[in-house]
């Protein structure tokens, strides 16, 4: 029960590990996932990220117990008193700092109280460390208890109608207990403002509870400030900013390296080359974006809003066109075929879906609290997406298979080898992704209570490294060159077959000289063909 405690239905951890961690109330989500993105952007208005707001928030029994979680973070330890000047005593410090924090019991339990009392309500506000899990309640008390029971109070063990806490002998004042009371009548108990310094790096917990049953009905308000020595970014999120900055330096260096390229065979350009310049543009920009997003809110606290939704769309629209990308290489778009038919209003409609499945779950996870979603909600808006990227993978495939067989058939044999690393190298993505698939699960099955969080940020960061290298890989196959028939289609005339192809097939040795009768007879083969290979790309169109 103690570990129900620390992480209750309410409190779920996501496999995707970039967290925001303030409390709001979640909207029900819709049936219709338009309607979802509607909702969510009317809805999030004002979003934190290491400031925890309370808005009229219920405690939930637990046990003998009533408890509100009320945050969960990583926080590296404060940095030495040496370093922090006496101008800004905080600066460098870690610390949780509880402001405008109310408890309003209801009228019936004030008015039962005698007003000349001066306790007559105990509230209580537990911060612990969460290796120290095991003092807090039954852990210690052998019992199914989380408050003190008469009985474990003649046991010695503790108050009576006090949360059990066991403190560590090491460090004999953690966990810690602040307690605020009730005065006589009175329906609210304001908490002093409080600040809380941390001086050893962990995950920590916060909890609100009471065990007077008479208080039932309770709700709080405030806020609490949660913040690490160099700013407010929750602990596990701040490698990402370092990374989202190196990310965007790296699309920077590859999309100069591209425009040098497009700039020097402008003229060999062909639509694909658009295409791929507008991922790397997408890609450096939500790299950037995200850097800014988290480098505000390390000096704010809160997100700024316009730039996390900005963020957030990108990163949709870059995921999105990537997945096309990758589909209409595989298609032989622009190198075996010149447009793609009748499957256009085929790939758009995925391409749609894709998008606002994506859009809907990333708002959702960026600018939501994980507290705030049931799992049945997170289930709800991961199943669309992972239905479509299986999609997305099989008519890949699917097109790289039939794109290989009619390059073989065609008998060439330049881009025959350039599409065959094409999918030798997508075949190792796709089995890197599978693998690290397996490693997500299980990093998040073995740390239900986020102990790993100092190196969680890898799970995102590998994603977006993925993504990167398969980009290049793209970029290195289908970089503009001079000889643009290594990849552009030709119409399929006999100038498609090179002379390697021509060597290859004829076994005859190519010369300036002794091979123009072998050519003609070439040329005049693949004439014969033309027709009927142009047949056979409306059949596959109107079967796709």
């Amino acid at each position: 029960s103690n570990l129900t405690l620390l992480s209750p239905d309410h409190h779920l951890l996501l496999l995707r590990t970039r967290r925001i961690t303030t409390r709001l109330p979640m909207k029900r989500v819709t049936s219709d996932v338009l309607v979802l993105i509607f909702f969510t952007f009317n809805f999030f208005r004002n979003v934190s990220a290491s400031i925890h707001e309370y808005k009229d928030e219920q405690f939930i029994p637990k046990s003998n117990a009533f408890f509100f979680h009320g945050g969960t973070e990583g926080l590296y330890a404060s940095k030495s008193s040496s370093n922090v000047s006496p101008d800004k005593p905080l600066e460098g410090k870690t610390f949780i700092r509880f402001e405008d924090v109310v408890f309003l019991r209801t009228t019936e339990s004030a008015n039962a109280k005698n007003e000349m009392q001066s306790r007559t309500g105990l509230i209580e506000t537990i911060i612990l460390e969460v290796r120290d899990r095991e003092r807090i309640g039954d852990a210690f008390a052998k019992s199914n208890a989380l408050c003190c029971t008469p009985k474990l109070a003649q046991e010695k063990f503790c108050t009576v109608g006090e949360v059990i806490i066991q403190h560590n002998q090491d460090n004999p004042l953690w966990p810690l207990r602040i307690q605020t009371f009730f005065e006589g009548k009175n329906q609210e108990a304001n908490m002093l403002p409080t600040t809380v310094e941390i001086n050893r790096t962990g995950m920590y917990y916060l909890y609100y509870m009471f065990c007077d049953p008479e208080l039932k009905g309770t709700i709080i308000r405030g806020r609490t400030v949660w913040k690490n020595p160099d700013g407010y970014l929750p602990g596990r999120m701040v490698p990402l900013m370092t990374f989202y900055g190196l990310a965007s330096l790296a699309y920077l260096v590859l999309g100069l390296f591209w425009f040098l390229r497009f700039v020097q065979f402008w003229k060999d350009v062909i639509q694909l080359h658009y295409q791929i310049t507008a991922v790397i543009a997408l890609g450096m920009s939500e790299m950037a974006l995200w850097y800014y997003e988290y480098a505000n809110l390390n000096s704010t606290g809160s997100r700024p809003m316009v730039i996390t939704i900005w963020a957030v769309t990108m990163t949709a629209v870059k995921k999105t066109l990537s997945r096309v990308l990758l589909l209409v290489v595989s298609m032989g778009y622009g190198v075996v075929r010149p447009t793609l038919g009748g499957v256009t209003s085929k790939v758009f409609l995925l391409a749609l879906m894709y998008f606002i499945a994506t859009e809907a779950l990333e708002l959702v996870e960026h600018l939501g609290s994980i507290n705030d979603f049931s799992r049945k909600t997170r289930i709800y808006l991961v199943l669309p997406v992972v239905f479509l990227d299986a999609s997305f993978i099989l008519w890949i495939f699917s097109s790289l298979s039939k794109t290989l067989e009619k390059l073989q058939m065609r008998k060439s044999m330049a881009k025959l080898d350039l599409y065959r690393k094409f999918t030798n190298s997508l075949a190792i993505f796709v089995l890197l992704s599978i693998a690290w698939v397996g490693y997500e699960l299980y990093f998040n099955a073995s740390d239900p209570l986020s102990e790993l969080w100092r190196i969680s940020w890898i799970i995102p960061a590998f994603w977006s490294l993925l993504a990167f290298s398969l980009l290049v890989v793209v970029c290195f196959l289908w970089a503009p060159s001079s000889n643009p028939t290594r990849y552009a289609y030709s119409g399929e005339t006999a100038d498609d077959y090179d002379e390697e192809a021509i060597s290859l097939t004829t076994g005859v040795r190519v010369s300036d000289s002794g091979t123009k009768l072998e050519r003609k007879e070439k040329k005049a083969s693949v004439s014969t063909n033309l027709v009927t290979d142009q047949r056979e790309d409306l059949e596959e169109d109107k079967r796709e």
